[in-house]
């Protein structure tokens, strides 16, 4: 059942061993949409479009290198301004869909 904080997955493709998935993500949040590059279960890059740009930079640049599952640990039920969902929580909602 889906809820009302959840993703959307756009696109899901895989090339040369990388798997490219986007996600539009639930309108509470400040970003619009997620891409992720994954190597099996290792996340090779995150980028996000629209939302605060430093926040998100760094939050990709600080997934880069992780196993999927560790970065869902760590980033799961984040909240922002008791929104209920925040920008990292969206991230670890997709990659459980992966």
């Amino acid at each position: 059942m889906e809820d009302t904080f959840d993703v959307k997955m756009l696109s899901d493709s895989t090339e040369g061993g990388v798997r490219k998935t986007s996600f539009q993500t639930c309108a509470v949040v400040c970003s619009e949409q997620i891409d992720i590059e994954t190597e099996g279960n290792t996340i090779r890059k995150v980028q996000y479009t629209k939302g605060c740009n430093g926040n998100t930079q760094g939050l990709s640049a600080l997934c880069v290198g992780m196993k999927v599952a560790d970065v869902i640990t760590r980033l799961e039920g984040i909240n922002c301004k008791a929104r209920g969902t925040s920008c990292p929580d969206q991230l670890a909602r997709a990659l459980k869909k992966l």
